[in-house]
Formats: structure tokens, C-alpha cells, sequence
């Protein structure tokens, strides 16, 4: 079973998946991408509308593979390997991997559980010169949302690789700003274009959320580094936290225009590998053998009561 593309003038199939406290709607023809996640009809993820879903950049999350974020110039060098990709922003960058907007083939599919496959050989014109594979795997039980991420390589030399989740998450319920808290070792000065321009440096104060506070009118684009693994949002009445394994060692925190707030489990620093390539430490290339794999999973949990209400 395959998720129908988008862009031929019909709206995506959306597989819903119910669960004891939460309603997951999934968009397998767009990334396997999260349309909308609620709880007792409170959105979770930012509310989307069908209609309004051009890409996977309209959704509440997608997945980000065979890389997270940005490649600054839209090319790298690996192994003595000049790589130039089609730069796909404004600034000249390409980002998010090129998994997004792609249709992927629902494997297995229940009323609380679903798993989507991905294959770079069946299509000509991946943005990527390495074979890769990819799953996601999404299962509701209880209060929790498991989400779970592998790519492999399926080419027959090493390739660097990196992956993660880019969920949205609404912040305000009225004039209530939640607090945010996480934990991390450092985060990256970026230029103009939020790439960094060096290795990780210590949190300045007004980046620094490990107790937990409100964002308030503070726009963020940052990446942070040897994160813990977990990250919360607290309104008082009701609390979400982000738990993901130690493979997603970054955290991006963005402040969409929108006003939801994206908390990015990521398994690599933003252009990580021309970083890693200049000798910058820390910033979690990694490179796949022939046939290996990255995976690891994320879990959204529910605290509170999260009945819809004014």
C-alpha cells in the first residue's frame, strides 16, 4: 500500500490512528508526515488543515532524512568527494534531507500503530548521491506517541548520514505561554542564514532553558549540542515532554512564524559535515558502512488534562 503524492490536483490519503488519549493523522504521499496529533480534541502538533497542505513544511511534523537541517552552499566533501547537491533555499543551502515530500509505502497499518518505508532507488531524482533505505514507525498506547526513525545505507560505499523529527508544537493557549525547560552542553553560533560558523560554545544566558521559563517574543533558530534527551513543555494544567534516545544528541529550537514551537530531535549539528570536514569535534557526523544502519526512537508523553476547553 502506497501513500498517494501530492500535486496531481487530489487531496493526500490520510491513515488515522486512534489510540486511548490520542487521534494521530498521518500523511504517507508527504513524507510520512504527521497531518495532526490531539488529545481529547485539543491539538498537540499545531492544528493543520488538509487544504492548506502543499508540502511537508505545512504539516505538524515530518521526518528529516538522510541529514538534519542545513548544508550551507549545498555541498559538502566526504572521502576526498566533492558533493554538490541542488540547493533547494533562498540562501543558496539545501535542507531537511529529501524524504519530506516524498511518497512512502505503508507497511503495516492498525487502528493504533503504523509503519512506513521509504526506498532512494525507486525514484530518479533524489537530491542525494548515496542508495538509502528508511522506516517509520508510529505507535499510540496510553498517554504516549512512539516514534521511531532507521535509515541504512543501501549503496555499496561508506556514507555519512544523519536523521531526526521536526515536530511543531502548539505554544499558546490564550495569552498562556508555556514554560520550556531541556537540558544541553552548548549551542552553535550561527551566521545569517542559522548555519553555524564554528563548534559548539558555552549557553548564554537568554539561550539557556534548564530551568524552565517561557519564550515569550524571543525568536530562536538555535541547535544545541550534547543534549540529554529530554525536553518539556508545562502550561500548569497539562505538560508534554519529549523524550528521545541518545542517538538525536542535538535539539533545534525554532520559534515558527506561525507561533508554534518546533523542539527537533536531531542526530547531528546543522552542516555537520562540512564542520566535521573543517575538524570542528562534537558535532555527530556519522558514516554508514555498506548495509548499516542509524535508528532511534522519540517519545511525546502526555501529562495533565488535555481536554478541549477555552
Amino acid at each position: 500500500m502506497t501513500g498517494a503524492p501530492h500535486g496531481d490536483g487530489t487531496r493526500p490519503d490520510v491513515l488515522t490512528l486512534r489510540g486511548e488519549q490520542l487521534m494521530l493523522d498521518l500523511l504517507p504521499g508527504i513524507g510520512a508526515s504527521v497531518l495532526n496529533l490531539h488529545a481529547g480534541g485539543r491539538p498537540v502538533t499545531r492544528h493543520v488543515d488538509l487544504a492548506d497542505v502543499k508540502s511537508s513544511s505545512q504539516c505538524g511534523s515530518f521526518a528529516l532524512v538522510p541529514y538534519s537541517n542545513r548544508i550551507r552552499d549545498a555541498r559538502f566533501t566526504y572521502g576526498g568527494r566533492d558533493v554538490q547537491l541542488q540547493p533547494g533555499a533562498a540562501d543558496g543551502s539545501v535542507q531537511h534531507g529529501d524524504v519530506r515530500n516524498r511518497p512512502w509505502t505503508v507497511q503495516r497499518l492498525s487502528d493504533t500503530h503504523a509503519v512506513c518505508t521509504f526506498d532512494s532507488r525507486d525514484f530518479t531524482s533524489l537530491n542525494w548521491p548515496w542508495a538509502f533505505t528508511a522506516r517509520m514507525e508510529y505507535l499510540l498506547h496510553g498517554p504516549h506517541l512512539d516514534t521511531s526513525l532507521t535509515v541504512t545505507n543501501a549503496d555499496d560505499t561508506p556514507m555519512p548520514a544523519g536523521m531526526g523529527l521536526h515536530p511543531y508544537f502548539v505554544r499558546r493557549d490564550g495569552p498562556l505561554d508555556p514554560s520550556v525547560s531541556f537540558r544541553a552542553g552548548g549551542v552553535y553560533v550561527t551566521d545569517g542564514t542559522f548555519i553555524p560558523t564554528q563548534g559548539a560554545q558555552p549557553i548564554p544566558p537568554e539561550l539557556d532553558f534548564t530551568a524552565p521559563r517561557s519564550v515569550g517574543d524571543t525568536d530562536l533558530n538555535h541547535v544545541y549540542a550534547s543534549w540529554d534527551g529530554v525536553a518539556r513543555l508545562d502550561w500548569g494544567t497539562r505538560a508534554l515532554t519529549v523524550t528521545a534516545d541518545s542517538v538525536f544528541s542535538h535539539l533545534v529550537v525554532f520559534t515558527a512564524p506561525d507561533g508554534s514551537l518546533a523542539l527537533e530531535p536531531v542526530s547531528h549539528a546543522t552542516d555537520a559535515f562540512n564542520l566535521a570536514a573543517r575538524g570542528v569535534h562534537g558535532t555527530d557526523m556519522r558514516v554508514l558502512t555498506p548495509g548499516e544502519s542509524m535508528g532511534g526512537a522519540v517519545r511525546f508523553t502526555l501529562e495533565g488534562d488535555w481536554s478541549a476547553g477555552p
